[in-house]
């Protein structure tokens, strides 16, 4: 079980290495790769016709097609990661607006964690211990809410 991430260039790297993390803390295996749908189409489908990965979390910017085209070679999920640039939503709209039959799961722009955390759901799917992770997870998520909201309220009155 893990995850295969494909990066649309290098400069995609900084704004991943988010997922690495989280795929670090919940003991996930994942491994990389610098793969262009356009630039070279033939490593693409070698990555993913011989990933032993479940799922794929692709980064694209610009048009996007790194992962319609991912999903189009395997029938494992596909979470897409849209990244900002210039046009910050080309990225966005080209990921979302996939043919029929081709679905590429996509996240909000620019959101590495959201992504990391679908691929640890769907691989919490089959792994109850996972599942637990992503429990407790979201369990110091509550408590720091509630933490700032105490912190907060204590602020206001004090003024």
């Amino acid at each position: 079980m893990g995850v295969c991430i494909l990066l649309g260039s290098k400069s995609d790297l900084e704004k991943a290495e988010r997922a690495f993390d989280i795929f670090k803390e919940f003991n996930v295996d994942f491994d990389v790769h610098i793969a262009s749908a356009h630039r070279t189409p033939d490593r693409v489908k070698e990555i993913v016709e011989n990933s032993k990965h479940d799922v794929f979390l692709v980064f694209a910017g610009l048009s996007a097609a790194l992962p319609g085209v991912v999903a189009a070679l395997t029938t494992k999920p596909v979470i897409g990661v849209p990244l900002s640039g210039r046009v910050p939503f080309d990225s966005l709209l080209s990921m979302v607006q996939m043919p029929k039959g081709v679905p590429v799961a996509v996240v909000g722009v620019d959101n590495v964690v959201n992504g990391a955390l679908m691929c640890i759901q769907i691989l919490g799917v089959r792994d109850r211990d996972m599942r637990k992770k992503i429990e407790k997870y979201r369990e110091s998520m509550r408590e720091k809410v509630a933490k700032d909201d105490e912190e907060v309220r204590k602020y206001v009155q004090s003024r």
